[in-house]
């Protein structure tokens, strides 16, 4: 491999990292407090050092080139594992609490989520991240060490395939919750009078789907199969915009995830099963096989258990 004048380090990686994050080498190097010739010519030495061209110019700026956006996923993922080792050994006393998670579109877990910050220390500083993504790139935010833990979620159908996933890039999971999807209706809707909704019901019913195909709420197989019930839709990608129309059009439902009673009783609306939904799904929490749980962690776990129990027992 090429050798150029000077050898790469660690603060070369993160003028590396920072360049992709801005798309900009003038922007980066404002950020960085350094002159943008000195950048250059620091990309320049680490591009002669791995012998591959890292970024390339495009009509958006400064992007990276097929072998750069790999070079890069190992340079973040070098980054996070040097803070996490720092944070480590460190003396306790920082004031500040970081928290990291990318889970399913859940309204459980999102509930979850609010009463863990709500028992947090208000005296101490707060760093959290609670991303909404799909499975696959949840699993790839653990693997490059983004994010510390990962909520996923399949049908049983596919088992197989993301529990293999999961071994090929050493994480560890543990099972969360098992479920049937349910529908999610007004307290006034016509489908509140069913103890179970037939299925041929949502026909002459109005279902309102996720928007956003990044944040799948179901898996496209699941959506397609159950929406050949009717053909009317409204595609929202906002989750207040949602529960805003299931109170007002009475006439809507939601598929969803089990969710707490009190959460959906606060918001005047109901969940009914419905004839012919029998596939089972899985959320797992995933984490690196290197990585352990710290108190933030286990204070999030404990209130995510919880109101797993909770809506368990209501769905018993």
């Amino acid at each position: 491999m090429p050798k150029g004048n000077a050898e790469m380090n660690l603060q070369h990686l993160k003028y590396m990292v920072e360049v992709e994050k801005v798309g900009s080498i003038t922007k980066a190097a404002a950020n960085l407090f350094m002159g943008q010739p000195n950048l250059s010519k620091a990309i320049k030495e680490v591009e002669n050092e791995v012998g591959i061209p890292i970024f390339k110019r495009s009509a958006k700026g400064v992007i990276p080139t097929e072998k750069g956006a790999e070079f890069l996923e190992y340079a973040r993922a070098i980054l996070v594992q040097l803070d996490k080792i720092e944070g480590l050994y460190k003396p306790e006393t920082t004031n500040r609490i970081s928290f990291s998670i990318a889970v399913p579109r859940a309204s459980y877990i999102t509930h979850a989520f609010t009463g863990f910050v709500a028992k947090l220390d208000p005296a101490k500083q707060l760093e959290l991240d609670f991303r909404e993504t799909n499975s696959v790139e949840a699993i790839g935010n653990v693997a490059d060490s983004t994010y510390n833990m990962a909520i996923i979620r399949y049908e049983n159908t596919y088992e197989e395939y993301f529990l293999s996933m999961l071994n090929e890039k050493s994480l560890k999971h543990e099972p969360v919750l098992d479920f049937e999807y349910r529908l999610l209706v007004s307290s006034e809707s016509p489908l509140a009078q069913y103890d179970t909704v037939p299925f041929n019901v949502l026909d002459s019913m109005t279902e309102i789907i996720h928007g956003d195909q990044a944040v799948p709420y179901l898996s496209a197989a699941y959506t397609r199969k159950n929406t050949e019930a009717g053909s009317r839709r409204i595609y929202v990608y906002e989750r207040g915009s949602q529960f805003d129309l299931l109170r007002g059009v009475p006439s809507t439902y939601m598929w969803v995830s089990p969710m707490p009673q009190g959460m959906t009783g606060s918001m005047g609306l109901i969940e009914k099963k419905c004839t012919g939904v029998s596939k089972v799904f899985k959320d797992l929490l995933v984490y690196s096989s290197s990585y352990r749980f710290n108190e933030i962690d286990t204070a999030f776990l404990d209130e995510l258990y919880r109101v797993r129990d909770e809506i368990s027992a209501d769905n018993g």
